[in-house]
């Protein structure tokens, strides 16, 4: 379980900052599977229950089968799996990108599967960042324009060109510091995978979000590159206590995490709360 809690940050999102105090001697380093159930009203995400199935055809193929787990503020969390076990299924639930069949959904302290589409928009342009396997630039803008696709999104044309010279300081500066300052008006297809995936970490950045998730961001990466992202996640979380949930199916990649949950079947099993799942 990691130690950097904000309790400044928790206090101005609404929730109460919790210490180890306020964790029940049973529950300590067991945030993957919740007592009875219940809403942990220190984590910062949460998931209760959550079952989710889809049909090809007349077949019901169930995906995820009771899925609970907790994490903390400015934790660095990895979810491990084989193929088919539920990883990006739950991802995209925590995302909001889709809604659980059962269970339930928290984000600091309110339930958010059940909210209307623009509730769930709200979230993903203001609180949450996402980075996926395939990048998902868009090929026709530049590095620096992509990255600025967020607060065009959030604050609409009008608005985003009356800050403009703001936001485009805002995106450089991201630029920067993931190693990209000189390739500000290179296009994706001018980009190596790395390059692209560290322009994609930017874009996500771009609302300050307080929840990064990150769909298997090493996935199509060299194993040296691949440590390169996973760098800057680990200094992201580190300087900025940026909390992180991050899927994988490397395990050298999820070791670096402050705690790995494993997916099996579409349940969770339990970890150690350092890095290794128990099994």
């Amino acid at each position: 379980m990691s130690d950097r809690v904000n309790t400044s940050r928790l206090a101005a999102a609404g929730t109460a900052a919790c210490t180890e105090a306020d964790v029940p001697s049973t529950a300590k380093h067991m945030h993957s599977s919740h007592i009875d159930g219940e809403v942990d009203s220190c984590a910062q995400l949460q998931t209760v229950d959550l079952y989710k199935s889809y049909r090809k055809g007349p077949v019901e193929v169930p995906v995820l089968r009771g899925v609970s787990m907790s994490t903390r503020q400015g934790e660095f969390l990895a979810i491990v799996g084989q193929s088919g076990s539920g990883k990006s299924t739950l991802l995209h639930l925590l995302g909001t990108l889709d809604a659980p069949d059962r269970g339930e959904i928290h984000y600091d302290g309110r339930r958010i599967d059940n909210l209307a589409p623009a509730g769930r928009d709200w979230l993903r342009n203001r609180r949450f960042g996402m980075i996926f396997q395939f990048y998902h630039l868009l090929p026709e803008l530049s590095t620096l324009e992509n990255v600025l696709t967020p607060l065009m999104i959030t604050h609409g044309v009008w608005s985003f060109l009356r800050r403009r010279r703001e936001h485009r300081a805002r995106a450089k500066e991201l630029l920067e510091m993931v190693g990209l300052g000189h390739r500000l008006k290179h296009r994706p297809r001018e980009l190596s995978g790395g390059e692209m995936q560290r322009a994609a970490i930017a874009r996500a950045l771009m609302v300050e979000p307080d929840l990064l998730l990150a769909d298997e961001p090493t996935g199509n990466l060299d194993q040296l590159t691949g440590q390169e992202i996973i760098r800057i996640l680990r200094t992201l979380n580190d300087r900025q206590n940026l909390t992180i949930v991050m899927v994988t199916h490397d395990g050298a990649i999820a070791d670096q995490a402050d705690r790995i949950v494993r997916l099996v079947n579409g349940k969770i099993e339990e970890s150690d709360g350092i890095g290794t799942p128990v099994v």
